[in-house]
């Protein structure tokens, strides 16, 4: 028994079979990258860090999740899929468009649900209300990259929208009955363990069913990579699982927690080089929270 509300337990409650995301490459941009918003993107990010090798722009949604299935198949015969749309803002296009994107992924065979992952400033009512028609004829998942919760810190990384406008979105989208994820990053230029922890009650008020935290990494030909200044807050393993710990302490208890760390391929990271695949970090991570209970004193 976990201490906290894993996604694991959560997920498997939902199917009566085993699921797995399948990642999905839709050929999407983001605001900050194309000029609508700004260029370059945000500072940390190369999309290639976390793109499996099926996940390719080029080709079709159905090829990608057909490949995905044949990858994972080998080793559950009887899985299910969810299509998960990842890479860059999975909302910032045209709502005829994303439809159609959609229904595709909705049409391959074994596949039970979508999860999509955008920015708080690509969504609209108009998105929203498909979004929950969605919703009511299969499983559904929108992952909003929130960060932070410091506008300072948006503005420095880059991120091109604010708190606020995380808030606004996250609100809509659950006043719709939509399943909510939020995505944060800690450690982000400027960002110490005090102010990760100040920012936990403001991450406990959104309206949010599920959250992502993981580790600052720095990657290789990123902006973080040069002599970027504030410098990111790059934690050893223990600091970090010492901060994990502090934050499912202090988390709104409700909240699902999918994952704490983010694994880069080695050839493009440059920091933390942990060495620990997640499944060993979380191992360290529930000992920990063992040995710190205050029924283990």
């Amino acid at each position: 028994m976990k201490s906290y509300n894993d996604y694991g337990t959560w997920i498997r409650n939902r199917f009566p079979y085993r699921v797995q995301k399948i990642s999905i490459d839709a050929g999407f941009t983001c605001p900050n990258r194309d000029g609508s918003k700004g260029r370059g993107g945000c500072v940390f990010c190369d999309n290639n860090t976390f793109n499996p090798s099926y996940c390719n722009k080029s080709k079709t949604i159905t090829q990608q999740l057909e490949e995905g299935k044949a990858f994972f198949a080998r080793k559950y015969p009887d899985m299910k899929y969810l299509a998960y749309f990842q890479a860059f803002s999975n909302t910032y296009a045209p709502l005829q468009h994303l439809r159609k994107l959609y229904e595709e992924a909705l049409q391959v065979k074994d596949v039970v649900g979508l999860v999509i992952a955008t920015r708080p400033d690509c969504i609209d009512d108009e998105k929203l209300d498909y979004l929950q028609e969605l919703s009511r004829r299969t499983f559904l998942i929108v992952e909003y990259g929130v960060e932070s919760c410091n506008n300072e810190t948006l503005r420095i990384i880059n991120r091109g929208h604010t708190f606020e406008c995380s808030q606004e979105a996250i609100r809509k989208t659950h006043e719709r009955g939509i399943t909510v994820g939020a995505h944060i990053i800690l450690g982000l230029p400027g960002e110490d363990r005090e102010e990760i922890i100040r920012q936990i009650p403001l991450v406990s008020s959104l309206e949010i069913d599920i959250l992502k935290l993981h580790q600052m990494q720095i990657i290789k030909g990123t902006k973080l990579d040069s002599d970027f200044t504030p410098r990111p807050t790059i934690f050893s393993v223990d600091e970090y699982i010492a901060l994990i710990a502090e934050y499912i302490r202090r988390i709104r208890k409700n909240i699902v927690m999918e994952r704490f760390v983010s694994q880069s391929p080695k050839e493009l990271l440059v920091a933390p080089n942990w060495g620990l695949k997640n499944h060993e970090f979380t191992d360290r991570l529930d000992n920990y929270l063992k040995s710190h209970s205050p029924s283990s004193h």
